[in-house]
């Protein structure tokens, strides 16, 4: 075979750690840019900015998750395989794509939620603090699915 199955598997684990990496940057600098805006208004909202601000740091950790099961579980699965893993170099990558995309774009937005939480922090007195996580947490369902699906569909090509 022109590329080898296992390269292939480990490219798609760090896609799906880069689009967790970048989700969860993009998200931060969203919340975190509101932050900086509603910390000159209220410096006494320091704590729950950075709550909201640092919620989609989670990325991260779904995406080297998923990095270190399709390193320490799946590359060597398919290298036991008979004609080295054939397709599933393929659909290993393919699953890492739609992982970075699930935590990439839940990252994103779930800075949007954030940031919008975090500019009504002083309006609200800080009151609207688990209004904004319950909201945020929606987005992060995404992200939890991604991990979740990455994992059955990895499953479901008997590479776990």
């Amino acid at each position: 075979m022109l590329i080898d199955p296992s390269s292939l598997a480990t490219l798609g684990g760090g896609v799906a750690l880069g689009g967790g990496l970048l989700g969860a940057s993009i998200g931060i600098a969203i919340a975190a840019s509101a932050g900086t805006a509603t910390l000159s208004q209220d410096r006494s909202q320091l704590r729950n900015v950075v709550i909201l601000a640092a919620l989609p740091m989670s990325r991260s950790f779904y995406g080297i998750i998923l990095l270190i099961i399709i390193l320490t579980v799946v590359v060597p699965k398919l290298d036991a395989m008979s004609g080295g893993g054939g397709g599933n170099g393929f659909a290993v990558f393919a699953c890492g794509i739609g992982a970075a995309l699930a935590l990439g774009v839940s990252g994103a937005y779930q800075g949007s939620v954030c940031a919008a939480g975090i500019s009504y922090l002083p309006k609200t007195k800080g009151r609207i603090l688990a209004n904004a996580v319950m909201l945020a947490v929606f987005v992060e369902l995404i992200a939890v699915l991604g991990l979740v699906f990455t994992i059955l569909a990895l499953s479901m090509l008997n590479l776990m």
